[in-house]
């Protein structure tokens, strides 16, 4: 029978911490630009302009249809050269958190689109053929009346798909990345106490994500009202 050992626990809060923070960079620069580049999409996928149209169609169709862990491989392993030569990278920054952060970014934007191309569509078109009554331009019309009451409508759901976003990042550990539950495995190998640390990481998690979807479910309620 395993004797639990949960002594090492304070002093590799420390650690630990230094991988949550890797954790929540992922998880917060995912969301933001998930969500930017999801905008975009979705708002290709209703245009009416077909190449725009079939290539956000492709693109979202692609990434739902590949599991996560392996764009993350094939981010780290076929194009680190790609993301240094295109976005300018130093060699000194780690193109593990570099991949891994465009990868969630890339990936998740597939999922944020069709969130909001449905809070788009969900928006009275009696409002966007006022606006055009009124002079308005397209863009204009979708960046003062129609987006703005989609992504209220749209921000538990959103919020929601960023929790989701949360658990996925421990996959990072298949590319090695000192993320908080790579960080928690490395500190169990080296001590001994791999069960303790795992079901640490794992209650931590757990934790977490209840809070974020009480707020959510919180924010729900007001956006309802």
């Amino acid at each position: 029978m395993h004797h639990f050992d949960w002594s090492g626990i304070p002093g590799a809060l420390p650690t630990l911490w230094t991988g949550a923070i890797i954790t929540f960079k992922i998880t917060l620069i995912a969301i933001v630009f998930g969500i930017i580049w999801g905008t975009i999409l979705a708002m290709f996928r209703l245009s009416s302009i077909k190449p725009l149209e079939w290539f956000a169609q492709i693109y979202v169709t692609l990434f739902r249809s590949i599991p996560l862990v392996m764009v993350l491989l094939w981010f780290f392993l076929i194009v680190p050269q790609v993301l240094q030569s295109v976005l300018g990278l130093s060699p000194d920054i780690d193109i593990r958190l570099a991949s891994a952060m465009v990868a969630f970014s890339l990936f998740e934007a597939a999922y944020y689109s069709e969130i909001i191309r449905a809070g788009i569509q969900a928006v009275p078109r009696g409002q966007v053929n006022a606006s055009f009554a009124l002079g308005m331009t397209y863009a204009q019309a979708m960046r003062l009346i129609v987006l703005p009451q989609a992504f209220r409508a749209m921000v538990p759901l959103l919020l929601t798909q960023g929790i989701v976003l949360f658990q996925d990042t421990s996959l990072v550990y298949v590319i090695s990345l000192a993320d908080f539950f790579r960080t928690a495995t490395n500190i169990g190998d080296r001590d001994g106490t791999n069960v303790e640390m795992v079901l640490f990481a794992g209650a931590c998690y757990f934790v977490i994500c209840v809070i974020a979807a009480s707020l959510v479910k919180g924010l729900q309620k007001k956006v309802a009202r």
